[in-house]
């Protein structure tokens, strides 16, 4: 398939892509429809981004562990840490408030906004060789990095303004093509073109969920791609290079990529009605903040004690915790195993 213009994608519409696309509309129509609680959806935004930051990151090479990136996020210092690696997740922060910032602001994709995004991704990263914003002007290699293989050689440095040019004239000219596809194109041909000496990688990502966000398929912005990436890295580069493979086809990337956004699709919408269950049960049973809380979690495990629980509802003190606990097998809403401090507690109630 093709459009008119510079830059003319190569891909043909697989019965795994309509598979996909048909799940993800599933999940943003539920999303749409579902009258999600504020403080849920609000927690869950902040947990996307914290995801989205530390897989994204993580994917480049950082050694920070989610654990570490949450004190991060939450301006805890983090002594142990390589001072590199914080920056960089932190720059990701910094750069996706950017990109809040002109979507609801509204205009088209420049370059001027894809060099902004790559400056705030890289600023400060080893000493500025990154050259934030600037478009390189040497030749880069793309090698693999367990055998220093040279596994692709991006465009001449000549050639990057025009190709930016191309691809930007594209991305906002009108279209047929389906917009998460359009974003999956996006991410591709950014990394393709390597514009940039350092930080393509991250920096094609974010264009991607950008063209996603600015075509309306921001999913209430509770999904996270780079941790799909992230769970196989082998799979996501053999997509990406894929493409060259084949001719320049993207059929096979858009089939992985479509794959991935679906399944956090799916995911995030499993979320979604597991939370409406909660303030189901939560409301029939007039439970409290906490009390909630703890449901949501044995909807999602098997079991709780009172240890999770205070990891959920920090600076509540154990004992108010221990008379929630009561209070929900009173009422019939849990059931107990175990006696003092090796109580296991689990869900007694169907709720819907």
């Amino acid at each position: 398939m093709k459009n008119p213009g510079g830059l003319q994608p190569s891909f043909r519409i697989s019965n795994r892509v309509t598979a996909a696309l048909t799940r993800i509309e599933r999940a943003r129509g539920f999303l749409d429809a579902a009258k999600l609680s504020e403080d849920w959806l609000a927690s869950m935004r902040s947990r996307a981004l914290l995801l989205e930051a530390h897989h994204t990151t993580h994917i480049e090479g950082t050694r920070l562990t989610l654990e570490q990136a949450e004190r991060l996020f939450a301006g805890q210092a983090v002594p142990e840490a390589d001072p590199e690696d914080t920056r960089e997740l932190l720059n990701y922060r910094d750069a996706f408030e950017f990109v809040s910032g002109y979507l609801n602001d509204g205009g088209p994709i420049t370059e001027g906004l894809i060099r902004g995004i790559h400056r705030r991704l890289v600023v400060g990263v080893r000493g500025g060789a990154a050259h934030p914003g600037e478009h390189r002007h040497l030749q880069n290699y793309v090698a693999n990095s367990r055998t220093g293989q040279i596994i692709y050689t991006p465009p001449p440095p000549l050639d990057v303004p025009p190709l930016m040019a191309e691809l930007v004239a594209w991305l906002n000219s009108p279209t047929e093509i389906h917009p998460v596809l359009v974003s999956g194109i996006a991410q591709f041909q950014l990394v393709n073109i390597h514009p940039f000496v350092d930080g393509n990688g991250r920096t094609s990502r974010l264009l991607s969920t950008l063209c996603l966000y600015r075509a309306g398929y921001d999913f209430k912005r509770l999904f996270s791609i780079s941790e799909y990436y992230d769970r196989d890295r082998a799979s996501f580069y053999a997509a990406i290079q894929g493409v060259r493979d084949q001719g320049m086809d993207l059929t096979g990337w858009l089939d992985y990529f479509v794959e991935g956004l679906a399944t956090q699709m799916d995911e995030v919408r499993e979320r979604g009605q597991r939370v409406i269950r909660r303030d189901v049960i939560a409301r029939k049973h007039g439970l409290n903040r906490r009390q909630a809380l703890a449901v949501g979690y044995l909807l999602e495990n098997p079991k709780l004690r009172i240890d999770d629980l205070e990891r959920l509802c920090r600076k509540v003190n154990r004992r108010t915790l221990q008379r929630d606990l009561s209070g929900m097998l009173e009422k019939g809403v849990l059931k107990a195993k175990g006696a003092a401090r090796s109580v296991e507690y689990a869900l007694k109630v169907k709720g819907l």
